[in-house]
């Protein structure tokens, strides 16, 4: 009961905040400004034409146009669950509140799991509205239907959440500061270790698949992402991905390995775990 009261409190104190506001504002800038390209380009019939029939042609332009538009948004959600995480508890110590609210009745398990609650909870509703409406945007436009959109938004969101939770992990050890320093770093590793990982695929280069591969078992965000970009990419596209090196280097020609999802399902779990233990033996 305690933990709903933290996650109710959390989710409050975003809103006093003025946070789920501006974040509203701005990801209906972008999905406007989304929707205005699509529709230009679209519109603009010489780039479309081509040795593909009409119908082909919609189909692979709008498969790349709701892949980056899903991947800004991937980054888009892991910037904020970062940014949301970094110092959930961390700055409440330095700001001392964090006394005032243990001094009641309250475990230090019940206010971390309380605050992962709250924040996995925005983040999921944020990734959920921001992909169903670009994909919706984006078939009102071209028509192009996206073959498993349920399964492409759970596993982005899926691959944010493991930020909150390694970001939430650091907030329990270090300072606000030092915290963000990590995790956006890490963020940006992760992100790296995909691309080394693509470049090596297509080189056939042992080494660097297996430095891509090992960071994303540290930090699988990024690999999480690669498996619901599959779920977005149009037959057409995949067998042209399939057949050429000409493709996008962030999206994944395979559906995700069933191991590659249950590591991602329990990482958050155990990245918790390890939050909780870390701030009850914590000395404030």
């Amino acid at each position: 009961m305690n933990t709903l009261t933290i996650a109710r409190f959390t989710i409050q104190e975003a809103i006093s905040r003025r946070l789920i506001l501006a974040g509203a504002i701005l990801s209906l800038a972008f999905l406007g400004l989304f929707a205005l390209a699509f529709y230009l380009i679209y519109q603009n019939d010489n780039e479309l034409s081509g040795p593909l029939s009409n119908a082909q042609t919609q189909a692979m332009f709008g498969t790349v146009m709701s892949v980056l538009g899903l991947y800004a948004i991937n980054f888009l959600a892991g910037f904020l669950a970062l940014f949301l995480s970094v110092g959930a508890i961390s700055s409440e110590i330095d700001s001392g509140a964090l006394h005032a609210i243990l001094a009641r009745p309250l475990r230090r398990a019940e206010f971390v799991v309380g605050r992962w609650l709250a924040y996995a909870g925005l983040i999921g509703v944020y990734v959920g509205l921001m992909a169903g409406m670009l994909l919706l945007s984006a078939w009102l436009i071209s028509g192009y239907t996206t073959p498993d959109p349920v399964r492409a938004t759970l596993l982005m969101m899926l691959a944010s959440i493991v930020l909150l939770t390694l970001s939430l992990l650091g907030s329990t050890v270090l300072s606000t500061l030092a915290n963000g320093v990590v995790v956006f770093s890490l963020f940006g590793l992760a992100w790296l270790a995909g691309i080394i990982e693509v470049i090596g695929g297509a080189l056939s280069n042992d080494a660097m698949l297996n430095i891509g591969t090992a960071v994303s078992l540290l930090i699988p965000s990024d690999a999480v992402w690669r498996g619901a970009s599959y779920y977005v990419l149009s037959p057409l596209y995949l067998v042209r991905l399939r057949s050429t090196a000409d493709g996008l280097p962030f999206v994944g020609n395979s559906p995700p390995a069933t191991a590659l999802v249950l590591w991602a399902l329990i990482y958050p779990l155990v990245m918790l775990g390890a939050a909780v233990l870390t701030f009850s033996h914590r000395d404030l």
